[in-house]
């Protein structure tokens, strides 16, 4: 498919505002007939060592804004997280590299584990930096586990997933959630009516 067709949904299974815009992705994207690709990315490369700034939510005035804004957002939307905002953050590396390889050996598989995986976190609480989560969850879809536990420790999964940041860094992508099409970047959850109008309209 033509990449102008596509919609690349980048983020981070840190990133609350992902996991709200993960939500609402696919749906925009059959409402166009257009494919929806995920990518994991890093905050912490983008934010932390790229740009060199502290975490969002860490940031006098704007952590409390952002933290209102979400749960603004979700009382709009009717939706209610499992776990609270503002809770230790888990490491995201081990659910990344595994979507990342997933997108490389089954593809098929990658975009739904992803999504189970953020609702898992986001949605019920659990925490997805722990292998034993995570495999029960792969375990719903059928995978190998012996499988994905070498390409964990082979370096495959984790090669995968520093190509997947540097092609995101490439493209100019820094934030989650992040939509692109084409060249254009569409950054922030309230972009996604932007997103809407602009394949309603076909650009402007």
């Amino acid at each position: 498919m033509n990449d102008d067709k596509i919609l690349h949904f980048h983020f981070d299974f840190l990133s609350p505002f992902g996991y709200l815009a993960s939500l609402r992705i696919d749906e925009l994207a059959d409402k166009y007939q257009r494919e929806c690709e995920w990518h994991p990315m890093l905050l912490g490369v983008t934010v932390l060592k790229i740009m060199g700034l502290p975490p969002i939510a860490e940031l006098p005035l704007k952590g409390p804004y952002i933290r209102n804004d979400a749960a603004r957002y979700m009382r709009r939307h009717n939706i209610v997280l499992g776990r609270a905002l503002g809770s230790p953050q888990i490491n995201p590396l081990l659910p990344a590299r595994i979507i990342c390889w997933l997108k490389l050996t089954t593809p098929s598989l990658a975009h739904r584990v992803a999504k189970d995986l953020y609702r898992a976190h986001w949605g019920l609480d659990q925490d997805i930096s722990k292998i034993e989560i995570v495999s029960s969850l792969l375990n719903n879809h059928n995978i190998d586990q012996k499988s994905v536990l070498d390409a964990l420790d082979n370096g495959a999964a984790s090669k995968a997933l520093r190509d997947e940041v540097d092609e995101s860094v490439a493209n100019g992508v820094f934030g989650s959630p992040t939509i692109r099409i084409g060249t254009e970047l569409f950054f922030g959850l309230e972009k996604l009516e932007v997103v809407d109008d602009w394949l309603r309209l076909g650009g402007w």
